[in-house]
């Protein structure tokens, strides 16, 4: 199998925020992290626009995203 990232991700468990425009906000999980990007569990990526705000509450930070994959419970996005 090919390994198509840019940065080797670490894996966390961090509670985290999918924000839409500042005002709507949808909980994730954080399951893996880089510079580069990260993957999220959800409960459900329907409804999850391709372009967000990550907010990771934890480490007090904000990552703009921008979603290159979906599954059933997962999304991973690439740090814009």
């Amino acid at each position: 199998m090919t390994e198509n990232r840019k940065a080797q991700r670490r894996r966390v468990l961090k509670a985290g925020t999918i924000s839409i425009n500042r005002a709507a906000g949808i909980d994730c999980t954080v399951r893996n992290f880089s510079d580069a990007g990260a993957c999220l569990d959800v409960a459900s990526p329907f409804g999850i626009p391709d372009d967000f705000e990550l907010v990771i509450g934890e480490d007090h930070s904000e990552h703009p995203c921008h979603v290159i994959w979906r599954s059933d419970k997962r999304i991973g996005v690439a740090f814009r």
